[in-house]
């Protein structure tokens, strides 16, 4: 198998799995009894999200995402609350920081295996203008965690 095509088998799997977390978002519910929430707007595209985190001896017990957006917000809300669910609070900002640095940094594409699925949107920092939209719900999600609020990617 050539180079060339092995890499495309992996950006056609990558889009697999954004299709796939698009289509059937995890953790996409209303969370009632949230310790914390936050609302996220993307006014350029529409994209809106309010995320809901409930902790407990500083760890997310559960996380969830409601709201509109395009599939790359979606696959990203539904791919981060998979992510970030079980870890501490830490861990979790961590994460959040990884994954801006992933999607935001430009030259050579360095691999993050602490990241594991995530690594799926970083092809996002392609199309400097889907940036906003994979990172609005990291970006409400880190407002959540903070005790919430409202965040825009403007």
């Amino acid at each position: 198998m050539s180079v060339s095509k092995s890499l495309g088998d992996l950006r056609e799997l990558y889009q697999d799995v954004i299709l796939d977390h698009n289509r059937h978002p995890r953790n996409r519910r209303r969370l009632t009894g949230a310790h914390n929430s936050a609302e996220g707007h993307n006014p350029l595209c529409g994209d809106n999200v309010t995320v809901y985190i409930s902790t407990e001896n500083d760890r997310v017990t559960d996380v969830a995402f409601e709201g509109q957006g395009c599939a790359i917000s979606t696959a990203s809300a539904s791919l981060m609350t998979e992510a970030v669910k079980g870890k501490t609070l830490n861990e979790a900002e961590h994460i959040f920081r990884e994954f801006q640095t992933m999607v935001t940094t430009t030259g050579e594409l360095v691999e993050r295996p602490e990241l594991g699925d995530l690594e799926v949107l970083a092809g996002v920092r392609e199309y400097p203008v889907r940036i906003k939209c994979a990172t609005l719900p990291w970006h409400t999600m880190h407002a959540a965690l903070k005790g919430g609020g409202e965040v825009s990617t403007e």
